[in-house]
């Protein structure tokens, strides 16, 4: 990632899950990390998350579930942003996702996913070296 900008993450809660304590937790934590961060707040469709990710220029797009719809949701959002020619968007996901289906949700385009507990110096530091620079 080129030094001259700053990484800049849209954090995103698809689905109707009411719960966002923790991706404002980790909005706030990306921002003190020297990232700018768009909060597209709750009850985001994949159709929105990737318009507010083209319209920010967005470099990373992290989505939370604790609902269970990640299945449905992440490789929507993935496949969605590849359509609108965001390929080089990073897309990580976190919150409550069963380890049997991380590895179908990495073969679907999703980078990482991060669970309950992962040190949120672990995520912020696999953004910065996974993000692609489109400068």
């Amino acid at each position: 990632m080129a030094q001259n900008r700053k990484i800049k993450i849209i954090v995103a809660k698809p689905g109707l899950d009411g719960h966002d304590r923790g991706a404002k937790l980790l909005a706030r934590i990306f921002a003190e990390a020297g990232m700018e961060v768009v909060y597209t707040g709750l009850r985001q469709t994949p159709e929105m998350i990737v318009e507010t990710a083209l319209q920010e220029d967005a470099d990373v797009v992290g989505l939370s579930s604790l609902s269970g719809v990640h299945m449905y949701f992440f490789p929507r959002v993935v496949q969605l942003l590849k359509e609108k020619g965001l390929d080089d968007v990073l897309v990580v996901g976190g919150g409550i996702i069963p380890s049997e289906d991380v590895p179908e949700l990495k073969k679907a385009g999703v980078a990482e996913i991060f669970g309950p507990g992962t040190p949120t110096a672990k995520i912020v530091e696999f953004i910065k070296q996974n993000v692609r620079s489109r400068d």
